[in-house]
């Protein structure tokens, strides 16, 4: 039997390839690409499988850069049937979702879009803005995301002001409410005042405005109304008029001009270059445009209606079938639209239909949403052009062979030794990738209070980065995302040489790309040079690694202050007899603070598990000593 690393690509063992795609079914369903390793590439659906994963392997079939990729890595297809083209569709978002395959990244990472998040997982939800999409819970849900952030942000001020909400994300009294309680803006959350049922019930309504029913909205509470007044309850009734005027308020400029305002739609449309495709999705309901969302994907990765149809696949994917419209208008035609509108309709259990308008206010309505798409792109290539133009002064600077495409920021951070710690930022074109970030707690045993050693620090983290590669020679160089074009430490010729010692060491030293910046003059080292590169300060080379050297620094020091402020917290406790690390632990996870902890009486400290009457006792008289 052949090992799997011996398994040739299916485009070169064309008998295997053929007697494979005679296998495949002409029925709808899901294939699976697979490689060597037999890890997922790719997964697709198609209303015809064998003539969809045939088209892959077709002599002058017209592929984008990446699929040609993809395919010469397929060793293996795998394929599941399905009743319907809609199952299908569905049945792919679920794979995709649970495999998440390289070559199915159509949308890029953009932070500069954020999303609006309830966190329907916890009993009494928050409510905030990230722009960071987590899936550690899959009851949270997010919204967006938004292009116009200041917007977000008055819709969700105003929303808090509407309705009686948590206001903070920690509680600022133990056993009491603060203000917000008192003037009416929070149901007493932190002291349990509220049932979970009852607060679940408030934030449904703060959901249906950025689910775009506010309208709808309107309607229930004013029928509240009208009954709490008939029941002689004025003063929730008063409530509800308060309600029904803010949520008025929030939607008077929302207004739409379109020939029938009764029908729920979403339009989208996108603007390209060789490398960008900006995307922006209009939601209109009952006439108004309650929300503008924004995608960026790569502009190689298919056709405008590829590019289209994927970004409506994932967006309807991810909410809830109430927000799905009636109507959806698309600037180009969609592949498999009718699959699409299919499955839309099975989520949604009424008629959605999509079109490509070509005359009056629809088309118009298209036309607003590529315009915008164009200022979006525009914005884009302008910050390109600057980063690009900042990584081609920093390679002529440093003679470094091509642009620095990933470049990793390294500082040191303490106070006189103690709590010493050190950061690996990277930056990607210019930009921060703040998932490549990594925090490092120095280990060197000669590092402690009052004698710190940051020559000695910048070289162990070094050592600790790069080590794996002096182990195994063999791992690629070129190309491998983890490998960077420029390492920048944080300091002078010090640092520098501490470092430059560790990659000697490690035979490393000719492949990597080694400066430093010092802070006072903010100099540029290379290794061997006693002299600093001349340059000026205000070079977009010399200003890209400033603004990664800062980037190092600030992550460095909240790292450093974190880890400061729980060894003191832990210190505090550490000094009462029978209190072990894990009930120290279990204390500020429940009490949040050692002034909370003080305040307890003995009977709230046995609330905590592992805290029996004895031990609540010692720790209750340690914070209250008795007087002599």
């Amino acid at each position: 039997m052949s090992s799997a690393s011996t398994v040739k690509p299916l485009v070169k063992d064309p008998d295997r390839l053929a007697a494979r795609l005679k296998e495949i079914p002409q029925e709808p369903g899901v294939y699976f690409m697979k490689d060597a390793t037999d890890q997922i590439l790719y997964i697709g659906k198609s209303k015809s499988l064998r003539s969809r994963v045939r088209s892959y392997f077709r002599d002058g079939y017209h592929h984008t850069p990446r699929i040609s990729i993809m395919v010469t890595q397929v060793t293996e297809i795998e394929f599941i049937v399905t009743d319907t083209e809609a199952e299908a569709l569905a049945l792919e978002a679920n794979l995709i979702k649970q495999h998440q395959p390289h070559f199915n990244v159509l949308l890029k990472d953009d932070k500069k879009y954020p999303y609006l998040c309830i966190t329907w997982s916890e009993d009494y939800p928050r409510i905030f803005i990230t722009r960071k999409r987590r899936k550690a819970k899959a009851q949270d849900r997010y919204y967006g995301p938004y292009v116009d952030t200041g917007l977000l942000r008055r819709t969700l001020h105003i929303a808090k002001k509407i309705f009686p909400l948590r206001q903070r994300p920690q509680p600022l009294f133990k056993d009491r409410p603060c203000l917000n309680y008192d003037i009416g803006q929070c149901p007493g959350v932190c002291q349990q005042l509220i049932s979970p049922a009852d607060y679940h019930q408030i934030v449904q309504k703060v959901a249906m405005v950025f689910q775009g029913r506010t309208q709808e909205l309107v309607s229930i509470l004013s029928q509240q109304m009208a009954k709490a007044a008939e029941n002689l309850n004025f003063e929730h009734a008063a409530r509800l008029r308060d309600q029904i005027k803010g949520l008025e308020t929030l939607s008077a400029h929302q207004k739409v001009a379109l020939p029938d305002d009764t029908i729920s739609r979403d339009a989208i449309a996108l603007s390209t270059d060789d490398q960008h495709a900006c995307i922006q999705l209009f939601q209109i309901r009952a006439g108004r445009l309650v929300g503008r969302l924004g995608f960026v994907a790569d502009a190689q990765s298919g056709t405008p209606g590829e590019i289209l149809q994927r970004v409506l696949e994932e967006h309807y994917r991810l909410v809830d079938a109430i927000e799905i419209p009636a109507e959806v208008l698309s600037q180009h035609p969609l592949p498999e639209a009718e699959m699409l509108a299919d499955f839309l309709t099975q989520r949604k259990s009424r008629k959605v239909s999509i079109e490509v308008p070509q005359r009056q206010r629809k088309a118009e309505l298209v036309e607003m949403v590529e315009r915008n798409a164009q200022y979006e792109l525009a914005r884009t290539q302008r910050f390109a052009d600057r980063n690009t133009q900042a990584q081609q002064d920093l390679a002529e600077i440093l003679d470094l062979p091509g642009l620095p495409k990933r470049i990793e920021g390294y500082d040191i951070s303490h106070i006189q030794g103690s709590d010493a710690v050190a950061s690996q930022v990277v930056f990607i074109d210019g930009l921060p990738a703040k998932q490549h970030y990594r925090h490092y707690k120095i280990k060197n045993p000669t590092v402690t209070a009052g004698h710190s050693d940051d020559f000695a620090s910048m070289a162990e983290v070094i050592r600790r980065r790069f080590r794996k590669y002096a182990e195994d020679p063999s791992k690629e160089r070129v190309g491998n995302p983890d490998w960077p074009d420029l390492v920048m430490i944080d300091g002078g010729k010090g640092q520098l040489s501490a470092v430059v010692a560790v990659l000697r060491e490690l035979n490393l030293l000719s492949e990597l790309n080694v400066v430093s910046l010092a802070k006072k003059r903010e100099e540029i080292f290379l290794p061997g040079e006693s002299l600093p590169l001349a340059t000026e300060a205000d070079q977009p080379g010399v200003q890209l690694l400033r603004r990664l050297r800062d980037e190092a620094h600030r992550f460095a020091i909240s790292f450093h202050r974190k880890k400061r402020s729980d060894r003191m917290r832990r210190s505090r406790l550490s000094e009462i007899p029978g209190l072990g690390h894990h009930r120290q632990k279990q204390l500020l996870a429940t009490f949040r603070s050692i002034d909370y902890i003080r305040e307890a009486s003995p009977q709230q400290l046995t609330t905590v598990d592992g805290i029996g009457p004895q031990l609540a006792q010692q720790i209750y008289d340690y914070f209250h000593p008795q007087p002599e």
